[in-house]
């Protein structure tokens, strides 16, 4: 499954009052907050710095829960200023029940409410990601091999993109000039083992260590995890939450 999706911007209050307004549309909820993130389920955001910069040209989507609930996600958005990304309307391109509604957040990523018959039966903020690169064939092989450790399956697959499914959403890759980047993308593993098994392969597959397998008890105790970098250098956890 796709554990979380962690986005850094540049202006965090910015960004917190649009998602906030937007996804309370879709009936979310009310964030959860500490010192370091905003969080909406298996969505959060941080404030970039000097380090660690802010995520760009991202294209997520979240489930909503009927189209009249797309619609006023978009609105909202309208009336508070924010720009329009592509009106509310059926997109049958992706499937003959696709409704989606897009806007641009305070950086410039495309935010969109999407409901259709398709949507994965478990729970979930995050119903979509869109993410350019530069390699489709190099990043699917990446994943591919994080999909053995992720238990994600395969979706659309061509040249242009590379989709893979998990029980609660999908995230693809697609070709493009202007990439994705600085996007935190963590999925969930059954227990320690496999987060362990994970850095061992893709790092001895030559992918860059971004922190090895251990507890992070700074989210939680038990929380356990590993990271890696993709081909573009976006970075890829797997965790065990040991609950």
């Amino acid at each position: 499954m796709i554990d979380h999706v962690t986005i850094r911007v540049r202006d965090r209050a910015a960004a917190e009052t649009f998602y906030s307004t937007v996804l309370a549309e879709l009936e979310v909820g009310e964030p959860g907050r500490d010192a370091t993130y905003t969080e909406w389920d298996n969505f959060s955001l941080s404030q970039a710095d000097a380090e660690r910069p802010p995520t760009e040209r991202l294209h997520i989507g979240f489930r909503a829960p009927s189209r009249e609930h797309v619609d006023t996600f978009w609105s909202a958005g309208i009336a508070d200023g924010y720009r329009d990304d592509g009106a509310p309307g059926e997109r049958p391109v992706y499937s003959e029940s696709y409704y989606g509604g897009f806007l641009l957040d305070p950086d410039g990523n495309s935010a969109e409410a999407v409901h259709g018959e398709w949507q994965h039966p478990v729970p979930a903020v995050v119903d979509h990601l869109w993410m350019r690169v530069a390699d489709v064939a190099a990043s699917k092989r990446f994943y591919d091999l994080v999909a053995r450790f992720a238990r994600l399956g395969m979706g659309a697959d061509s040249p242009e993109r590379a989709q893979f499914r998990g029980r609660n959403g999908t995230f693809s890759l697609v070709a493009g000039d202007r990439l994705t980047a600085n996007v935190h993308l963590a999925f969930t593993a059954p227990d320690n083992a496999t987060v362990e098994a994970f850095h061992t392969a893709l790092t001895a597959a030559g992918y860059e260590d971004n922190g090895p397998p251990g507890e992070r008890a700074v989210y939680h105790p038990g929380y356990y995890g590993a990271f890696v970098l993709d081909p573009d250098g976006n970075n890829v956890e797997l965790v065990c939450h040991n609950r």
